[in-house]
């Protein structure tokens, strides 16, 4: 009885310390936005981030639940841990989580490099009447916390995901899951499960970066262009961490008009797939600005991850003999990744693997095609959803490569 008495408060005091992290994160960020909207040069703040989420969300009809899940100040026992800052207060990870029926296998979903989890929008329903469905920002995106980044190399760059992932994972006590990735959240996913292969059921990657590499014969031409003085300076630029959001920044006030451009740019009149609605591009474009406004963290992970040219300079094709997990990859038909980077390595992993392409679609395949894009993913986990039913053949629309 002293026993249980004792868990108890261990576990109540626990959870007043995780409460108090997060009050604590949010009070530290209100400060230092007293100053009315209008009047700051960068029109941004976490609070926003959170508020055009919700409004961005809006647009879904599935019950969800927002949180910020505490993952403390770093891995236990770590003699690196994924940041190295002068402060150890408590970080936490932004997470939605939607309602599902009983019994339905978890997807956990993370965002590519320059998004954050409100680019699912569109898939949330359909997903969700199938899966027990969980979205989260990745440390230093969207409405997570932002340490200051301070990594010096791709080991360590690596760490600062795949670790605070991992406890986020624990906060959660999830496990067997289904863990689908896009873009380089497709690389973080990757080097996820091979760290962590116990608790993947199945890889799903969505336009995957890091299976290609700068040798490959079929990319001379990145190497022919650094050799210009227009590739010396974009290379200067890439290695010297200058990001696409440093841009926005730099604008100020103006950097909503360079996000909404762009975004009724490329889902709008040059979309390659079934083009936003008035309401969706204005939810997006307020929701993409505000994420990518916001301090500069996760963001500088670019040129430690990627060589210019977005090559990874610890490519995962290096890893396939090493593959433990299933995995099926995504590509839109117009993707600028290279699915043939995934034939490759699927010649050399050791366990199930399959490539469904996605016509009339580009890198954003979720958004461009959800329809197909959500019957590629069922047919991915078809062993979990009809387990006693052999599926086949691909659903009409998608292809096999």
């Amino acid at each position: 009885m002293a026993d249980e008495m004792s868990r108890s408060a261990q576990r109540e005091t626990s959870a007043a310390s995780s409460t108090a992290a997060v009050a604590a994160e949010n009070a530290k960020l209100k400060s230092k936005s007293i100053w009315p909207s209008v009047l700051r040069w960068i029109p941004t703040s976490t609070d926003k981030i959170i508020a055009a989420e919700k409004r961005l969300l809006s647009l879904v009809k599935t019950p969800y639940v927002q949180e910020r899940v505490n993952i403390g100040s770093g891995p236990p026992g770590s003699k690196v841990r994924w940041f190295r800052s002068e402060s150890n207060e408590e970080r936490c990870i932004n997470t939605v989580s939607f309602d599902s029926k009983e019994g339905s296998p978890t997807l956990v979903m993370i965002h590519g490099y320059g998004a954050s989890q409100g680019f699912f929008f569109r898939n949330f329903d359909a997903l969700a009447s199938r899966f027990r469905v969980i979205a989260i920002d990745q440390l230093g995106w969207g409405g997570s916390s932002r340490p200051d980044f301070t990594c010096k190399s791709t080991e360590e760059t690596e760490a600062w995901f795949i670790d605070s992932f991992e406890e986020w994972r624990k906060a959660k006590k999830l496990s067997n899951f289904i863990l689908l990735g896009h873009s380089f959240g497709g690389y973080v996913a990757s080097k996820y499960a091979l760290k962590h292969p116990e608790h993947v059921q199945h890889l799903i990657l969505v336009g995957p970066a890091g299976f290609s590499f700068e040798s490959d014969t079929k990319f001379q031409w990145v190497t022919q262009f650094k050799a210009t003085w227009k590739g010396a300076i974009f290379n200067h630029l890439w290695e010297s961490n200058f990001t696409p959001q440093k841009l926005v920044r730099g604008l100020g006030p103006l950097g909503p008009n360079l996000v909404r451009s762009y975004t009724s740019t490329r889902f709008g009149s040059y979309s390659t797939g079934t083009t936003l609605t008035e309401e969706e591009s204005g939810l997006l474009t307020d929701y993409v600005y505000h994420t990518l406004a916001a301090k500069a963290s996760g963001e500088l992970c670019l040129k430690y991850i990627f060589s210019f040219g977005a090559f990874a300079r610890s490519p995962l094709i290096h890893s396939a003999q090493e593959w433990k997990v299933p995995t099926t990859f995504i590509y839109g038909y117009l993707d600028w990744m290279n699915y043939q980077g995934a034939q490759e390595a699927g010649k050399h992993m050791k366990v199930p693997c399959e490539i469904i392409r996605v016509p009339e679609a580009g890198h954003f395949v979720f958004i461009d095609q959800p329809d197909r894009f959500h019957s590629a993913v069922l047919y991915a986990c078809r062993r979990f959803l009809s387990p006693d039913t052999d599926v086949e053949s691909l659903p009409e629309g998608l292809t096999s490569a």
